[in-house]
């Protein structure tokens, strides 16, 4: 009897040393990757004045591994979010739902571009951190 306990007090004390050596599969984190330097242009006013825009932004993906496919196609992404806003002017962005559709349109071209390059959307999210229109 006393070596059957002591058998089973010994297996109880190694089971956890067993268990913990298992790997475990971590869940993806959220990254949130800041476009920098800052986004800065011309908006597509008319008038005497040039009016201007800058932007800073942050692109939201899941895991390391996407933000680093975001890092090799940064300068397509930079590219789409410059001629977008150029494209803008400052009545639009002014309007009462002006800067949520300008977010909505960014990701949607920030999207599509990754889409074009890897076969699959890496982009889930991109927010506005500041946005300045002069």
């Amino acid at each position: 009897m006393k070596l059957l306990t002591a058998l089973l007090l010994s297996l109880s004390i190694c089971l956890p040393a067993l268990a913990s050596s298992e790997k475990k599969e971590e869940a993806p984190t959220t990254i949130y990757h800041n476009l920098f330097p800052a986004l800065i242009g011309n908006l597509a006013d008319q008038g005497n004045r040039l009016k201007f825009f800058k932007a800073d932004v942050s692109l939201r993906v899941t895991g390391t591994e996407a933000e680093e496919k975001l890092k090799q196609h940064e300068p397509l992404i930079r590219h789409q979010m410059v001629m977008l806003f150029s494209a803008q002017t400052s009545e639009t962005i002014n309007a009462p739902d002006g800067r949520e559709n300008l977010r909505l349109e960014a990701l949607k071209k920030v999207q599509d571009a990754i889409n074009g390059e890897e076969g699959k959307p890496i982009v889930e999210d991109l927010l506005f951190n500041n946005l300045i229109i002069q």
